[in-house]
């Protein structure tokens, strides 16, 4: 019992850790280019503590996680290569490695902001088709957040610099799409690593709202 309380209070001590470090590193003038290039890993690393605090490692759950990955990297591809789904748009340089000019953290960003957000979703509604709204709903709301900062953080940038209506239609559908296989499944994942994923990120970015 200690040792499976303790992980869970170190998790979410690493999760705020991350991201009131970023938020310091990259307001300040110094190590603010530092702190953008570790984008990829502070993804990853919140990723596997997503995954450690699983309740049980079944093969449902790597398909599970599988579906809003490989769904991520599908529409982004069509977005970045023909303008389609989202928009026409170029990732930047601190999101690291890509694949058909799709960086594959942002697939693995689509898996861990599917998994926080079913566990938000399924507490409000236990209707599979109205839980994956719900949780396509609020991958919207927080994409609205990170637009913001987006090509000031050499994340993305769409052409003309303006967000069109598409992309939040387009991700409202495909996090829609990707909701209804990922829960599915029912990975057992822990709802309070959840919770504090979704706000620390909503913090975050908010955050850079106002600086």
């Amino acid at each position: 019992m200690f040792d499976k309380t303790f992980k869970l209070h170190f998790s979410i001590f690493l999760i705020w850790l991350f991201t009131i470090s970023g938020i310091f590193g990259i307001l300040s003038d110094e190590y603010s280019d530092w702190f953008l290039s570790m984008t990829p890993l502070n993804l990853l690393l919140t990723f596997i503590i997503l995954i450690i605090n699983i309740e049980e490692l079944k093969p449902n759950v790597a398909i599970a996680l599988a579906i809003p990955f490989f769904t991520g990297f599908i529409t982004e591809a069509l977005g970045v290569n023909f303008g389609l789904i989202f928009g026409t748009y170029a990732y930047g340089e601190n999101l690291g490695l890509k694949v058909f000019g799709v960086p594959l953290m942002i697939c693995v960003n689509w898996a861990l902001l599917t998994a926080a957000t079913a566990d938000v979703a399924k507490y409000i509604s236990k209707n599979r088709f109205l839980s994956a709204l719900i949780g396509a709903a609020l991958m919207t709301g927080l994409d609205m957040l990170l637009e913001v900062s987006a090509p000031r953080f050499d994340f993305w940038e769409f052409d003309g610099g303006v967000v069109p209506l598409q992309n939040y239609v387009g991700w409202l559908v495909t996090a829609f799409v990707a909701h209804l296989g990922y829960q599915l499944l029912k990975p057992k994942t822990n709802k309070l690593i959840s919770w504090h994923i979704l706000i620390s990120i909503a913090v975050f970015f908010a955050v850079f709202l106002f600086f």
